[in-house]
């Protein structure tokens, strides 16, 4: 856990198989009033989500799945919608470089309060292909073996 981030409210264990992270961002996140509310609850997804550029040069989480607030009657948020990230305008035009190159992806890696506030933070991933995955799977396998077989040896 990096230095000064909050209570880790989600996180995405997926980005790490799929991506290469290369570099890592904190963001904020735009919120409605019953968004933070499920956020606190621990009801969010980051599964399928994703950040993109769009022409506006704002950052935007797509496909991240806040719950509706069980007591948010008729104000409600609509549970996919798009948020905009808050970053400064030189990381953003750091990300638009960097993301315009093949295979690199903008991926929510976790969603955590920090001084009250709701953050995320994004890394900047380069796709993996089928072969590192399996050898990624290989080498955690093996560490793991190798653990249980001094867990034994020292008892």
């Amino acid at each position: 856990m990096p230095k000064g981030q909050g209570k880790v409210i989600a996180q995405n264990k997926k980005a790490s198989h799929d991506y290469f992270i290369e570099d890592t961002y904190e963001a904020g996140i735009v919120l409605q009033g019953t968004e933070i509310k499920s956020i606190r609850n621990g009801r969010v997804n980051l599964k399928d989500s994703h950040a993109r550029i769009d022409r506006n040069g704002e950052v935007r989480l797509v496909n991240l799945h806040i719950s509706e607030y069980e007591q948010g009657n008729r104000f409600n948020h609509d549970p996919t919608r798009s948020r905009k990230l808050l970053l400064h305008r030189k990381q953003i035009d750091k990300l638009i470089g960097l993301t315009q190159q093949q295979g690199y992806a903008l991926v929510p890696l976790k969603i955590y309060i920090k001084n009250g506030y709701a953050k995320v933070l994004i890394g900047l991933g380069k796709g993996k292909k089928k072969y590192d995955k399996r050898d990624d799977l290989k080498q955690k396998q093996m560490k793991r073996d190798v653990e249980r077989a001094l867990k034994d040896y020292n008892r």
